[in-house]
C-alpha cells in the first residue's frame, strides 16, 4: 500500500491587526474548496469567531492553536487531526506574526511560535495604503527579524491602482521574494462586525454567498497555484495520545448552545468526547431547560447581552437551571457567568433580571473593553478539579460588574505578565462563573 503524501501547511500573516489576514485566508479556503482541493483552516490563539467563518468556509470544524495555553504536544496533535485527511492547512495568525507576552521563547503565544513548531512558512499579507517602495524595508525586517520562520511570499492588499502596484512591487523584488498577490480596495465583500469582533458565522446573513464572493475576489487577485506552492508539507512531532486540554468536568455534559451562546473552543469538546464524555446541547433562547439526566450544565460566553430580554423571559430554561443548581454543577464561562448572576443591564442601560444563582451584577451600560491572557487557580474544589489546580485562557469582554455580592470567589487569577493574584468570578455552592474562558489546563 502506498502511503498517503503528508499534508502541505502554510500560514497567512501580518504585520498587525486589520490588514486583511482574515479576508485573504477566508477566500483561499472557500476557492482552493470549490477547485476540488480538500482544504483545513486553524487560528492562531483565543478567537471563537474566525474558527467558524474557517470551518464555514472550509467545510471542516476550525481550530484554534494557542502556544501560551497550550503545551507543544497538544499543539502538534490538534495540527494534525486538523490537517488529517486534507491536501492543504491554512493556518490564520492572529495580530502582528511575532506579537506576543514577553515569556520563554516559544511559549510566547505569538504566531510565529506557533507556525516555528509546526514548520509552516508564511504568506505575509501586507496593507500597502499610504506608502509604496517602504514596503520592501517591512518585508526585508520580517525576514530577517527571527530566524526561526521563513517568509515565503507576499499578498499586497489595499492597493490604489496599478501605479502605486509598480511602486510598491519596486520595493520587495530586489529582496527575490514573490509577490503572490495584488488586492485592490474594496468595500464590497466585507463582513458585518460588533464589539467583539465579526458577527458569528451563524448569524451572519447569505453567509453562502459572502463566502463565494471572497473566494471569487481572493481568486481573481491571487496566484493560486503559486500560493498554494509556498506550502511544505509538515509532520508535527508529538503527535501521539496527548491528554485532553480540559479534564471532561462530568460523564453527561448539558451545554447551552444557541446564539447567545457559542463560544466554545472545539479542541475542548474534542477532547471530552475522545474520553468518553457525552455532550447534551440546550438552547435558552429555545426557553429549554438543562437536561435532567446530565451530570453538569456548562454555560458559555457569547451575547447573551443582545438577548437579555429573551432570556429574562424564558421561565423553562430559569427554573429548569435553578432546579438543576440544586442537585447538580454549573459553570459559567462570561456571557454564562452573566446569566447566573442577579441581574444584567445591556447597553442601553436597561436592567433584566437573570438566574439569580450568583450574587454578581453585571453591566454593559458604560462598555470597556477587557482583554487578555489569564491564568487561573481554583479557589476550591469542584467540577474543574481540585483546589489550586490551574488553568490557562483569556478574557474578552466589555461587560462590568456592578455588585459582586457575598459568594466566594471561583478561583485566584493573574496575567501574562506575572501580576499577583486576585479573586475572581463567584462560587455558590454548587455554582461557578466568572469572565475568565478556559482553553488548556497548565
Amino acid at each position: 500500500m502506498i502511503a498517503a503524501p503528508p499534508p502541505r501547511g502554510l500560514m497567512i500573516a501580518a504585520p498587525r491587526s486589520g490588514s486583511g489576514k482574515t479576508t485573504l485566508t477566508i477566500g483561499l479556503l472557500r476557492a482552493y474548496r470549490r477547485s476540488g482541493i480538500r482544504v483545513a483552516g486553524a487560528k492562531c490563539g483565543p478567537d471563537y469567531i474566525d474558527a467558524a467563518f474557517h470551518g464555514a468556509a472550509s467545510g471542516r470544524p476550525g481550530v484554534n492553536l494557542d502556544s501560551w495555553a497550550m503545551k507543544p504536544g497538544l499543539i502538534a496533535q490538534l495540527a494534525a487531526e486538523a490537517a488529517k485527511d486534507s491536501d492543504l492547512l491554512i493556518c490564520e495568525a492572529s495580530m502582528g506574526l511575532f506579537d506576543g507576552v514577553p515569556v520563554q521563547p516559544g511559549r510566547s503565544g505569538s504566531s510565529a511560535d506557533v507556525a516555528s513548531a509546526l514548520g509552516l512558512p508564511i504568506v505575509l499579507v501586507l496593507d500597502v495604503s499610504a506608502q509604496s517602495q517602504s514596503a520592501g524595508a517591512i518585508v526585508k525586517g520580517f525576514m530577517t527579524f527571527d530566524e526561526r520562520v521563513k517568509i515565503a511570499g507576499i499578498v499586497l492588499n489595499r492597493v490604489a491602482s496599478e501605479r502605486h502596484l509598480r511602486l510598491v512591487s519596486d520595493g520587495i523584488t530586489k529582496l527575490a521574494i514573490p509577490i503572490l498577490g495584488s488586492l485592490p480596495k474594496s468595500d464590497g465583500i466585507a463582513l458585518p462586525e460588533r464589539h467583539l469582533g465579526l458577527v458569528q458565522a451563524g448569524e451572519t446573513p447569505e453567509l453562502e454567498n459572502k463566502l463565494d464572493a471572497m473566494a471569487e475576489f481572493v481568486a481573481q487577485h491571487v496566484q493560486m497555484n503559486e500560493l498554494f506552492g509556498c506550502a511544505e508539507a509538515f509532520l508535527p512531532s508529538q503527535t501521539g495520545p496527548h491528554a485532553p486540554a480540559l479534564q471532561p468536568p462530568g460523564q453527561r455534559i448539558a451545554i447551552a448552545h444557541d446564539e447567545a451562546f457559542s463560544f466554545t473552543y472545539r479542541h475542548i469538546l474534542d477532547g471530552w468526547r475522545n474520553s468518553g464524555a457525552e455532550i447534551q446541547t440546550f438552547s435558552p433562547l429555545a426557553d429549554e431547560p438543562p437536561p435532567a439526566d446530565c451530570d453538569i450544565c456548562w454555560l458559555p460566553g457569547g451575547y447573551p447581552e443582545l438577548h437579555a430580554a429573551q432570556i429574562a423571559s424564558a421561565s423553562n430554561f430559569l427554573e429548569g437551571l435553578r432546579h438543576f443548581a440544586a442537585i447538580k454543577p454549573v459553570h459559567g464561562e462570561c456571557g454564562g457567568y452573566m446569566i447566573l448572576g442577579e441581574t444584567l443591564t445591556d447597553a442601553a442601560g436597561k436592567t433584566y433580571p437573570m438566574a439569580g444563582l450568583l450574587g454578581v451584577q453585571t453591566s454593559l451600560s458604560k462598555p470597556k473593553m477587557r482583554l487578555g491572557y489569564r491564568e487561573a487557580r481554583l479557589a476550591a474544589s469542584g467540577c474543574l478539579g481540585p483546589l489550586g489546580k490551574t488553568l490557562k485562557g483569556h478574557e474578552f469582554h466589555y461587560a462590568d460588574v456592578t455588585a459582586h455580592g457575598s459568594d466566594e470567589p471561583f478561583a485566584f487569577l493573574t496575567d501574562a505578565y506575572g501580576s499577583e493574584f486576585a479573586p475572581t468570578g463567584s462560587r455558590r455552592g454548587r455554582v461557578t462563573g466568572s469572565f475568565f474562558h478556559i482553553i488548556a489546563e497548565s
